[in-house]
């Protein structure tokens, strides 16, 4: 039995198959994701979705779905779905869902009478090409398939329309076709294994809804073009192979690609290799050098979240290779001591706490480098950083005379929390941040190890001092004595006491300017009031501005996003202060906690971990629909908890 199971009997109710997606990815940026019941809810699903630099550098649906119709005797049995306007589906191929599997690749089985048609899926490796695997598992009398691509040749964030403009001319090319219905779009090859038929009878397939879309308050219908349909027979046994690629293919090499790419995927029968299978997902081949795709579908590379997510992705594997070169990647993006917020398009470097988390990234290179190694490799862009942070940089952000990092500038949210609304902050916290001033002593005394170790003196001689006096500092404006927790952040005479998770970092990094007593008591406070199954609230339940919903449109999710919305990538920091004070006395709490996140793999996107989950039970995800900083984030407390576990036996 697979690992990931469903309900059989619920696989036809569309209540059920439209709430849980599948995401498949290659290294090249292109991906294909729809729901169980083959239905697509979103405006980023579809069969092959690529990254076309050469026209906007963004992801691009060219095959939104294939539609597959299962003929005998000249009866038509059509295993598509589509939305319409009404609440209308056409046609109704999920009523024929026998059922569906994803232990290794996608697969979902059909029964249509004597008829048992089984379809699997998955991305080629570095290509933009998508294979599909039909097999005939059981039939009675001569079968017939019939195949009609719905085509859009559209930006992931727009939608088609029906139009003059599009060119529906195709060429034959060997046992299919190929064709782009736009300048400056590549040709989609669609090819098959064994001949092929086919029929051009070109149509617009108007109106086609995508709830996901409706419910967030967003445009939602689009029109689709459909060149025709392919149509072969096919014996009982026997396994057909379709290929969809901006590249022409070999037809008689597709069966023994479809293997060689099975052959190299990691089978998701466990909770740990669900995450695993996750991570790989993230790996990206850009031109400028390997880097991290934030989230599925519509991230590109977010800087900050990609040195957060780093070592769950990779170090947790031993990927230590792939992992510098990501890092080095967005080292290289470094200007005046900043990282860009985003990465992909123009982008404001008004991301003041992503150059602090590159420290950590660093440092989690200790069991693999020698400290002189990291110097080396590492040392000029730690100066820059902290030079340029000392001194003063864009935004405003700069060390003030007590040596904390003080960010602020009016209109600009600098840290993680970032939404906006009309074009203003919801969460602004300009001043003195807890989370920056925590990574910010961490970081300086980092570097300072290090360069004792390379016996840097001019570095040395520059620093040494500064340690004692940011610990102090901190300790004086951040701490609350009387209740044991830390501020948020503080600006002036204003200081918020608003319980948040950025406490928890003062209390995880390894070098922190709290003591042990205090640590217990900021972590006794983030338990208390911000833990669930899903990782931390970003802001407890108890404050006047919770929001314990994170549904709607745009606006609405922004203004909940951060007011107690749940992080999963919070929980490796969670995780790493509470065994780090309780022990061997703290595993058993941290192993239910970390059971609350295995349930979570065969819901909503399955096998992985959405952008972010409602404060209030039952949590429900909601936004992008696999992140990497929260996948990373729990493969590393899971990699943490199994460490300690082992040092028990």
């Amino acid at each position: 039995m697979s690992y990931l199971n469903f309900d059989k009997e619920e696989l036809v109710n569309l209540e059920y198959s439209l709430q849980r997606e599948f995401l498949r990815t290659n290294r090249s940026g292109a991906y294909s994701a729809s729901t169980l019941a083959g239905c697509n809810t979103r405006k980023y699903h579809g069969m092959l979705i690529v990254q076309l630099d050469k026209l906007d550098g963004g992801k691009h649906v060219l095959l939104s779905s294939l539609d597959e119709t299962v003929i005998q005797h000249d009866a038509q049995f059509n295993l598509g779905i589509h939305k319409f306007p009404g609440d209308f589906y056409e046609p109704k191929g999920h009523k024929y869902i026998r059922n569906f599997e994803i232990e290794t690749i996608p697969k979902v089985t059909y029964r249509v009478g004597g008829v048992i048609l089984s379809k699997t899926r998955m991305l080629v490796e570095n290509e933009n090409q998508v294979i599909v695997k039909y097999t005939l598992e059981e039939a009675n009398s001569p079968t017939t398939l019939r195949f009609k691509p719905f085509l859009a040749f559209r930006n992931v964030h727009q939608l088609s329309k029906a139009n003059m403009f599009a060119n529906g001319k195709y060429t034959k090319i060997k046992n299919g076709i190929k064709m782009s219905l736009y300048e400056g779009y590549p040709e989609l090859h669609m090819q098959f294994s064994k001949e092929v038929d086919f029929v051009p009878v070109p149509d617009w397939y108007r109106n086609i809804e995508y709830i996901k879309e409706q419910s967030r308050g967003y445009e939602f219908q689009e029109d689709l073009y459909v060149p025709g349909y392919f149509e072969l027979s096919i014996k009982k046994g026997e396994s057909v192979f379709f290929s969809a690629s901006t590249e022409i293919s070999d037809p008689t090499d597709l069966k023994k690609l479809y293997a060689f790419e099975k052959t190299r995927r990691i089978p998701r029968d466990s909770f740990l290799n669900c995450l695993i299978n996750a991570a790989q997902q993230f790996i990206w081949e850009r031109k400028d050098g390997k880097d991290i795709i934030a989230g599925f579908p519509w991230y590109e590379s977010i800087p900050r979240e990609t040195l957060i997510a780093l070592p769950g992705l990779l170090l947790t594997q031993s990927e230590v290779t792939t992992y510098e070169d990501i890092l080095k990647t967005n080292l290289n993006r470094l200007k005046d001591g900043l990282l860009p917020k985003y990465v992909g398009f123009e982008s404001d470097y008004d991301a003041a706490d992503a150059p602090l988390f590159a420290f950590q990234a660093i440092q989690e290179l200790k069991p693999y480098k020698e400290n002189k190694e990291l110097w080396k490799s590492y040392g000029s862009a730690m100066k820059e950083i902290l030079s340029c942070y000392k001194k003063g940089t864009r935004f405003n952000i700069h060390m003030e005379p007590n040596g904390l990092i003080y960010a602020k500038q009016e209109g600009v949210a600098l840290t993680w929390m970032d939404a906006y609304i009309d074009g203003k902050p919801v969460t602004p916290r300009g001043g003195f941040a807890v989370e920056i001033n925590a990574a910010w002593f961490n970081a300086v005394c980092f570097a300072l190890e290090l360069a004792e170790s390379a016996k840097d003196k001019a570095f040395i001689n520059e620093w040494s001092s500064f340690p004692e006096l940011i610990a102090n500092s901190f300790r004086d404006l951040f701490w609350n004595e009387d209740e044991g927790y830390l501020a948020d952040y503080a600006d002036g005479n204003y200081v918020d006491w608003s319980v948040r998770p950025n406490m928890i970092f003062a209390a995880s990094f390894e070098y922190s300017p709290m003591s042990r007593e205090q640590k217990k008591q900021i972590i006794s406070k983030v338990r208390n009031e911000l833990l669930t199954p899903r990782g931390l609230r970003s802001l407890a339940p108890k404050d006047y501005n919770y929001k314990g919903s994170c549904d709607g449109n745009a606006d609405k999710r922004s203004a909940s996003i951060h007011m107690g919305s749940v992080f999963p990538f919070l929980i490796y920091p969670f995780v790493k202060a509470y065994l780090e004070i309780h022990k061997a006395g703290g595993l058993s709490f941290v192993k239910q906690i970390m059971a609350g996140f295995e349930e979570e793999m065969s819901e909503h996107c399955v096998g992985t971990l959405s952008e972010v989950y409602e404060g209030n039970p039952p949590h429900t995800a909601r936004g992008a629909i696999s992140q990497a900083w929260n996948v990373g984030g729990v493969l590393s407390a899971t990699a943490l908890l199994e460490k300690y576990v082992e040092s028990q036996e």
